[in-house]
């Protein structure tokens, strides 16, 4: 009788192994979901410069009655200039959108603000990004659904498409009233 080697196990343990993981992997309930340490916890802080002429919010603004969002965004974005038409329909639907412009050169923010117009009713600059690792950015653009205590219900990553708006945002803007 021949003699089985340990080696001769390790390919098919390993593509078992890696099997397991891409089968538990898959069938998370949204794969694309990034977790966020401040859901369910009030807004952090929010400390920003001015940019350019536009209203600056302070962090008061987050605790105010009423749901709100925080968009982060930046010029050389390219999903923040895709979601961008999306933030203005909500904007005109009065949806407060306070937005906090990410390590970006003010002149080119506000030329973007120019082109595609200004859904913001507040926004300020974080251009050392400390605010933005107070509120665990992953990257821009990213959307954070405040309620009426200044409580995070939801984080999202990624440009707001229509469908992220209808099955995702405004849920939890409802779930936040």
């Amino acid at each position: 009788m021949a003699k089985i080697s340990p080696l001769m196990l390790a390919p098919p343990v390993l593509f078992m192994a890696l099997a397991g993981m891409f089968y538990f992997g898959m069938n998370r309930d949204n794969p694309n979901a990034l977790p966020s340490a401040r859901k369910g916890q009030q807004a952090p802080t929010v400390v920003l410069e001015p940019l350019g002429d536009l209203a600056v919010f302070a962090d008061d603004t987050l605790r105010q009655p009423g749901v709100k969002l925080v968009n982060y965004w930046a010029s050389w974005c390219a999903p923040c200039r895709a979601e961008h038409a999306t933030l203005e329909l909500l904007s005109q639907e009065g949806v407060p959108i306070y937005g906090i412009n990410y390590k970006d050169d003010p002149e080119k923010a506000l030329k973007f603000l120019g082109e595609l117009g200004n859904p913001y009713r507040g926004a300020g600059t974080d251009e050392n990004g400390r605010t933005a690792l107070e509120w665990g950015l992953y990257g821009v653009p990213e959307t954070y659904v405040i309620d009426s205590n200044g409580v995070i219900v939801l984080r999202f990553a990624g440009p707001i498409t229509p469908s992220i708006l209808e099955n995702t945002i405004r849920p939890a803007m409802a779930a936040a009233n």
